[in-house]
């Protein structure tokens, strides 16, 4: 199946009782047994539910992988990989990554003897100079949260297998729709389905896919144990939104080429982040691994003054100053004071992140209305 056809249809069957063409909100709990141990593959929703399967296979087709794992946020499964690991291990993470998972790297797995190297990755080969005997874990975000960073991910896995590490790559910013990380050798895709999955801004969900056996088994026991899983009803939504995702992606994809390009030669902007410019640093790659160049982009305007990005953001009127990413409508956000708040300032500007870089999210809405809003909040 092309990918469309697959958004639609994949890993979905019509309800086997009814016939019915959307899979039902199985709003249960538990489940009646014939006799004990002896029931129809479901006998508590912590497990096992019926509409979270369905919703997992999906996710699995979309990724080309064989086992979806839907968490109840992002962080529960980023949570849930690392808990996968033991004190001592080292895990080896890019420097320029969303504030919330380098929040639960060091607030909290750190505490508990687990070692994060936080490093630049546009040279990939950058990785192989902090590898050792304890590091068990390669952690990719690209793009990356706000910079718009690439990755070689082909790259990174050729690393991993060479020091029989594991690569997973947060594919949150891309979607299985711009680039397949499994394909291009990763173990792990992570999601925030809460962003461009779902679509609508109206649930909050993660998910893993992968395509080994052994490493299923092993996530999805964390999964039952840890005990954070979605309900029915947000498995509903996401698989509501995964049917237009081909459709959305394709408009935030058209949108945010415009709006790049009218940032990139607008005079009041010194430098706009997005890996669609021949001038990016790893342009190359990006055109290599992904269909296309998605939505988000960020820009710092002359002068790098945190007051006027504050003043920007406040005038627009189509993007929202809001949390989150990834919705049919647009939004725009200061990441340092919001998205990556808990990292520390001297980290955020060792990475580049500066305190009056702006990041939008663009929607879907017409060109022309978002344009003009960037005119107006620009000046």
């Amino acid at each position: 199946m092309k990918f469309g056809t697959k958004a639609i249809h994949a890993g979905v069957e019509p309800d086997p009782t009814t016939g019915a063409i959307m899979t039902p909100i199985y709003q249960t709990s538990t489940y009646v047994q014939r006799s004990p141990g002896d029931h129809k593959g479901y006998e508590y929703s912590r497990t096992h539910n019926p509409t979270r399967t369905q919703l997992q296979n999906a996710l699995a087709a979309l990724e080309n992988g064989k086992h979806g794992l839907c968490f109840a946020s992002g962080m529960a499964a980023i949570d849930a990989v690392v808990k996968m690991l033991s004190p001592g291990d080292e895990v080896i993470s890019t420097n320029d990554l969303y504030g919330g998972s380098y929040r639960i790297f060091t607030k909290i797995f750190q505490n508990y003897g687990i070692k994060f190297h936080f490093i630049s990755m546009a040279d990939i080969n950058n990785i192989e100079n902090y590898v050792n005997e304890n590091t068990k874990l390669l952690w990719v975000e690209t793009p990356t949260n706000p910079l718009l960073n690439i990755i070689d991910i082909k790259g990174a896995a050729a690393i991993a297998r060479k020091h029989n590490l594991k690569l997973v790559v947060d594919n949150t910013f891309a979607t299985p729709y711009l680039q397949l990380p499994l394909d291009l050798g990763a173990d792990i895709v992570m999601h925030s389905l809460t962003k461009y999955m779902g679509g609508h801004s109206d649930v909050v969900m993660g998910a893993l896919i992968v395509k080994d056996d052994e490493l299923h088994e092993k996530l999805a026991f964390i999964q039952n144990a840890s005990g954070g899983t979605p309900g029915p009803q947000d498995c509903f939504l996401l698989l509501r939104g995964l049917k237009t995702l081909h459709l959305r992606m394709q408009r935030h994809c058209e949108n945010g080429r415009a709006i790049a390009q009218y940032l990139k030669n607008h005079p009041k902007v010194e430098k706009v982040f997005w890996p669609g410019f021949e001038d990016h640093h790893n342009h190359a790659i990006a055109k290599n691994q992904m269909r296309d160049f998605g939505g988000m982009i960020s820009f710092v305007l002359k002068g790098d003054k945190m007051e006027d990005a504050i003043q920007t953001l406040e005038r627009f009127k189509f993007f929202a100053l809001a949390e989150s990413l990834g919705g049919v409508e647009s939004l725009c956000g200061h990441p340092a004071s919001m998205t990556h708040a808990s990292i520390p300032r001297e980290e955020r500007m060792k990475g580049g992140l500066s305190d009056s870089l702006i990041r939008l999210s663009v929607g879907v809405e017409d060109i022309e209305d978002l344009i003009a809003d960037l005119e107006q909040a620009i000046g």
